[in-house]
């Protein structure tokens, strides 16, 4: 049976035919669906682990363990998971092992452009990168098979536009896998020194025969439609260079892009007068080719920036204008990125503006307040820094700069990658000021569960980690949890342990105004006691703006938080049911 599915709901299906047991994963877009779609199938174990390094040690113990196993996640997952790939490709595996990474051309919602691919070819692992959804499920299954032939870890590349695009899905049953004998071998799996430099002789031979079946997998394409111009390209980039160019160019798809082979490139570059490189981000098959002595062309014609469009790809390569975009005379109106009308965030960041605090931020929702008019946060450099940049800081400028310095991160990044930074402080004498900032959810990638929540990703009951006791058990002896919506306290709260000299941690609670849970009543309005000091316009809350030079609140958009009520000096606004 046919479906119309998310490349990223498609890799699910494919983990889900191929007989998967377990799936770790830490959400992260645009990866984060294919876990979400894996808890359709009660087949299958599934989990939010604290971050990738742990979901990759958990998908490697299954499969250690004689299961067919996977974890997903975004490019910058895989910096925090590259631990024990590295490690993993030379233990090789027991059961098939897959990793699911989606990187994201153009930055959609990610901090860098990295390029995954240089990731398969250091940890000397075999990479595919499906070019649609029908790709992404028979891929994921021919993953898995691959995985267990040549005894290595694959990883599976993405982009933003497949994970997120929809295409037709050919259901089929799921494969009746059955678990694999465990058996002790720690001469494979134990990776002393001894062992692995033994190990490594293996992942050598092993490459090499991967570049023999790069040669005749079904996996690459060709198709010969001219002798005049040939195209090398592989995922997203196919599709559009296909409807860029259609039938006046021929085509080598690769599906496997690392290792590359050597003689199939060569003979579509033979029959060709010229032949295109069109890769997104680095140039990572045309390096390949120019190694080989291939005349080939690139990154001179295509930019290293951002992703591909059709028209683009039609102009690099005939000089021809596209007409496809249709073109309206009306202004569109500037849409910023915007934090929820009712964030909790928003509180917070409106008391540090307001006592003018140096903020080192971190990923998550609350990176917004660094967008106008909260202004607030001065650096964002990857989960969990917002803790150990800040000692840094404290440590280079000394303690009068440390008084004026807090570090902000969310409760599921605190879990994440936090609490080693916060160690750090402790154990290093630091006097840092810590604001976790807890809306008792994963907010950013779309409301899942983590640690601090209570539920697993099927919202089953669990433990939940107090991060009061947390703070206190590593040694943050000023752990103080207060309301960011109670401005006056707030502050006060703030103002007291910035100056103190030790450590301390502030519990910013209050949830997520999105949360089903969440429940306002009301919407707010201002009235005629409203003097039009604008100091309701500096929370940049989306439901308030300036219309014909007087403040108006969007009642559409309001969904009566109450946050304004206390800023404003002058009483002027109230609830309206």
């Amino acid at each position: 049976m046919k479906k119309l599915m998310l490349g990223n709901a498609a890799v699910a299906r494919g983990a889900y035919e191929a007989g998967v047991t377990v799936v770790a994963s830490y959400p992260g877009t645009p990866s984060t669906e294919i876990t979400e779609n894996i808890v359709k199938y009660d087949e299958i174990y599934a989990e939010w682990s604290p971050n990738e390094k742990v979901a990759g040690e958990v998908a490697i113990g299954a499969s250690i363990g004689g299961a067919r196993a996977m974890s997903c996640m975004k490019h910058v997952g895989l910096n925090v998971m590259a631990d024990p790939v590295f490690t993993a490709s030379y233990t090789g595996v027991s059961g098939g092992l897959v990793l699911c990474v989606a990187d994201d051309p153009g930055m959609h919602s990610s901090q860098n452009e990295q390029d995954s691919r240089h990731y398969a070819k250091a940890a000397k692992l075999l990479m595919l990168e499906p070019s649609d959804s029908s790709e992404c499920k028979e891929f994921t299954k021919k993953a898995f098979k691959i995985s267990e032939d040549f005894d290595t870890p694959v990883i599976i590349r993405l982009s933003t536009r497949v994970s997120h695009s929809q295409g037709l899905v050919d259901e089929k049953d799921r494969e009746n896998y059955e678990l694999k004998d465990y058996e002790k071998n720690s001469a494979k799996y134990v990776m002393m020194p001894g062992n692995a430099i033994k190990r490594h002789v293996v992942v050598e031979e092993r490459t090499k025969k991967e570049i023999e079946f790069a040669e005749t997998t079904d996996l690459n394409t060709t198709e010969i439609n001219s002798d005049k111009i040939g195209v090398i390209t592989s995922g997203i980039s196919y599709m559009y260079a296909k409807e860029a160019l259609g039938d006046r160019v021929s085509y080598l798809k690769l599906g496997m892009v690392y290792p590359l082979p050597e003689k199939l490139i060569k003979d579509f570059c033979e029959k060709h007068e010229k032949v295109y490189i069109i890769e997104e981000l680095d140039p990572f098959i045309e390096e390949h080719c120019k190694a080989l002595g291939l005349d080939v062309i690139g990154k001179e014609k295509f930019t290293m920036l951002g992703e591909y469009t059709p028209a683009l790809i039609k102009k690099a390569i005939f000089d021809e204008d596209s007409n496809e975009f249709a073109t309206i005379d009306e202004q569109i109106p500037i849409r910023p990125p915007v934090m929820c009308a009712g964030c909790p965030h928003r509180a917070t960041f409106y008391v540090l503006k307001k006592l003018g605090l140096v903020v080192s931020g971190d990923i998550g929702c609350y990176t917004l307040g660094a967008a106008a008019p909260l202004a607030s946060v001065d650096s964002t450099i990857c989960m969990g820094a917002s803790v150990s940049a800040a000692l840094g800081m404290a440590k280079a400028r000394g303690n009068e700069f440390n008084k004026k310095l807090v570090s902000v991160i969310g409760d599921s990044t605190f879990i994440h990658s936090g609490i080693t930074g916060l160690i750090d402080i402790v154990y290093n004498k630091g006097n840092n000021t810590v604001i976790i900032l807890d809306n008792s959810i994963t907010g950013m990638t779309g409301h899942q569960d983590n640690p601090t929540t209570g539920f697993t990703i099927r919202k089953e009951p669990t433990k939940q980690v107090d991060l009061e006791l947390l703070a206190k058990a590593v040694g943050i002896e000023r752990v103080v949890v207060a309301d960011p919506f109670d401005l006056k306290n707030f502050e006060r709260i703030v103002k007291e342990e910035t100056q103190a000299d030790e450590p301390s941690v502030i519990i910013a609670q209050r949830p997520c105004a999105l949360l089903k849970t969440v429940k306002y009543t009301g919407h707010c309005k201002i009235g005629p006691e409203c003097k039009n000091c604008r100091m309701c316009m500096k929370l940049g809350c989306p439901a308030i703006s300036v219309k014909d030079d007087k403040v108006v609140i969007d009642e559409t958009q309001c969904n009566g938080c109450g946050l304004c009520i206390n800023v404003c000096p002058f009483g002027a606004i109230h609830k309206e049911d």
